[in-house]
């Protein structure tokens, strides 16, 4: 059993993880806005407030833990938040050292070929820019650091799905099918995480997956 502290566990993403990690038998501390308002009463699941864009906060709320999980995302706020987060986990946990970071990223820094990253090409979606560059600026942040992260990238298309186990690992590049194609179910990218939690195989690295 792992000790988990765990951000964005009401997202679609950090469900996902939240259920993965509690099916695997570990121990998961949901950190949100407000513990008060939580009804889930699963068993090794407990509830800690917490704002992670204030480093003395997540350094209050994640001491004694072994993993911290950062699912966190703005919403339709202010995508520069990612980045302000990415900020303060490096400041507060490196007051906890040691812990692992384990932090759901962003395709968009993936390389599609040699220099040229997914988010810069032309085809790259609009609005889907503000939070992929400020996903790519949070692993810059954590490349930078000195605390023990790992980095996970989805596939370029992540959306609910299957928890079939069966996907391909890459590191800096986009990992694409034979039709051009790059997916995964956020099912599979959970399981990816909790795997990480329980191997570590990417310590100080970014890595992807799909199918």
């Amino acid at each position: 059993m792992t000790t988990i502290a765990l951000y964005g566990a009401t997202g679609k993403i950090g469900q996902r993880i939240l259920n993965e990690a509690l099916a695997r038998g570990h121990k998961v501390t949901a950190i949100v806005r407000d513990a008060t308002r939580a009804s889930d009463k699963r068993a090794n699941l407990d509830f800690k407030p917490g704002d992670i864009l204030k480093p003395e906060s997540v350094a209050a709320a994640t001491k004694g833990y072994e993993v911290v999980v950062s699912a966190y995302g703005p919403g339709a706020g202010d995508a520069h938040q990612i980045a302000k987060a990415a900020d303060s986990l490096v400041e507060g946990l490196g007051v906890n050292q040691p812990v692992r970071l384990i932090f759901v990223g962003g395709a968009g820094s993936l390389e599609v070929s040699p220099g040229l990253q997914l988010v810069d090409t032309p085809t790259f979606h609009k609005e889907w820019k503000p939070p992929a560059l400020a996903h790519r600026e949070a692993l810059q942040i954590f490349r930078s650091s000195t605390i023990e992260w790992t980095y996970l990238s989805p596939a370029a298309i992540i959306e609910p799905g299957s928890r079939t186990g069966k996907y391909r690992l890459g590191k800096d590049q986009l990992v694409v099918n034979e039709k051009g194609e790059s997916r995964i179910s956020m099912e599979d990218y959970a399981k990816a995480i909790v795997d990480e939690i329980e191997n570590p195989q990417f310590p100080r690295q970014r890595f992807t997956l799909a199918y």
